[in-house]
């Protein structure tokens, strides 16, 4: 329910778990092969003349600086641009108006607050849970209006469907009162907290 590119995401990650294993590999047989390690041995040496030869014959004039260095610099700042720029947008999406309404009266707006305040206060008086969290996030798709993202902290020994149920009848109240119907994600999840919790609510 975000704005997070979870193909792209995981593409990524995969590349870097595939390098992370290939180097892995190679270094575990360079310690346990003798022969393995003098090739490898041999062929960074081989390459990182060849480097130094590339880098002497592209000097920029006047100066002990190569063309090749300041194009690697000029790589490494976009890549950390792009880098900057992917994380800013991971989780992105979310949005403080839950709906609206337009007439010639003017318009009316409802905060994504009023509900999670409502929903709160609904489950506070519910003794299988311990705490809610309530976010309004963009959808996709063709509707592309926002949806509720529930996370309920349930006790130990609570029955999910009963949670899940309360948390429905919830949802099918705001939807009655806004008069739209939202998408809803509900998570309900348990812990170290819920097995640490007293059975007794403090006000």
């Amino acid at each position: 329910m975000n704005g997070t590119n979870r193909g792209l995401n995981r593409a990524l990650l995969a590349v870097f778990g595939l390098v992370l294993a290939l180097a892995g590999a190679a270094a575990l047989v360079a310690g346990t092969n003798r022969g393995f390690a003098q090739r490898w041995t041999l062929a960074g040496t081989t390459i990182w003349a060849r480097i130094q030869e590339r880098l002497d014959a592209a000097r920029i004039p006047g100066t002990d600086t190569s063309w090749w260095t300041v194009a690697l610099l000029a790589l490494l700042i976009l890549i950390a641009v792009l880098s900057v720029c992917w994380i800013a947008s991971q989780g992105t999406g979310r949005s403080n108006q839950l709906a609206r309404q337009d007439s010639d009266a003017g318009s009316t707006r409802v905060d994504t607050a009023v509900a999670a305040q409502a929903i709160k206060a609904a489950l506070a008086e519910n003794t299988q849970v311990l705490s809610t969290s309530v976010q309004s996030w963009k959808t996709r798709g063709t509707a592309g209006g926002p949806g509720l993202k529930i996370s309920v902290q349930a006790r130990k020994g609570a029955s999910p469907a009963e949670v899940s149920a309360a948390v429905e009848q919830l949802v099918d109240g705001l939807d009655e009162l806004l008069g739209i119907q939202l998408p809803v994600l509900v998570r309900i999840k348990a812990g170290t907290r819920s097995k640490f919790a007293r059975t007794e609510r403090v006000a």
